[in-house]
């Protein structure tokens, strides 16, 4: 299950959730958070679902069809963080992805500051892992990513604040696409991967937690489960979609 917003353009989001669950031949299901106007080039605005409808929508799923894993997205007010944290705790979820969007490729920010608080403190202590980019895990860290070692320093410090394991993502850092994985139970360590010479990056970050969420579901480690991961956004990088007058999508269903 994917909790998120909407993304009109397709790329990013619900859209590229459920396309990238589809991909590893999941059934997919979605509460969405948010409805947003946006293309390759801006989001234009953002219309947020009230909290209530997110719980109930949590509720219908959760009480009829059981997810395996949820990967959660774009949550832009504490509001819907504290219904969302309320029923991953009554419904004993196990499997949780979190995402901490707070910027879309585009530079348009999708979360209320005051937010990210109640993310770090409510959503962040369920999580198996969180997967900030090299600015988020700053913002969260409190504290600028310069080097491999700033790295290891920082993703550890997120990790033992708040109680979960951190992948943080070095797309935007160096010559190479090497992430980072802390783990407060089980393996850690760099998880190399390749540059892809691809101006097309709409949604990448959606997908790649989505992906790792649907190889938590078939009971891989969390270490393997985001070389899977990374390997199948590759592959989605790598297939050259280009779609839009901005930063376009990638092209989740490359593998069918």
């Amino acid at each position: 299950m994917t909790i998120a917003g909407s993304d009109s353009s397709g790329g990013a989001g619900i859209q590229a959730d459920l396309k990238t669950m589809a991909a590893h031949k999941k059934y997919g299901m979605s509460v969405i958070t948010a409805i947003t106007a946006q293309n390759t080039q801006q989001v234009f605005s953002v219309m947020e679902v009230t909290a209530g409808i997110v719980g109930q929508q949590l509720d219908a799923v959760f009480t009829d069809i059981r997810p395996d894993a949820v990967k959660i997205g774009m949550v832009s007010n504490g509001e819907i963080v504290n219904i969302i944290a309320e029923k991953l705790r009554q419904y004993k979820v196990k499997n949780i992805v979190v995402d901490p969007v707070m910027v879309a490729t585009s530079g348009s920010e999708l979360i209320n500051r005051s937010a990210i608080e109640t993310l770090k403190t409510k959503l962040f202590p369920l999580a198996t892992v969180i997967t900030p980019n090299i600015f988020e895990a700053e913002v969260l860290g409190k504290s600028k990513i310069k080097s491999d070692n700033d790295m290891e320093k920082i993703a550890k410090k997120i990790g033992d604040m708040y109680q979960c394991s951190v992948l943080i993502k070095g797309g935007h850092f160096g010559d190479d696409a090497n992430d980072y994985l802390y783990s407060r139970n089980n393996q850690s360590g760099w998880i190399n991967g390749k540059r892809i010479d691809n101006p097309n990056t709409h949604g990448t970050g959606c997908t790649l937690s989505s992906a790792i969420a649907c190889r938590l579901s078939e009971d891989y480690s969390l270490y393997r489960s985001v070389e899977l991961a990374k390997n199948y956004l590759s592959g989605a990088l790598e297939a050259n979609l280009n779609l839009g007058k901005g930063s376009g999508p990638i092209n989740h269903l490359y593998n069918i």
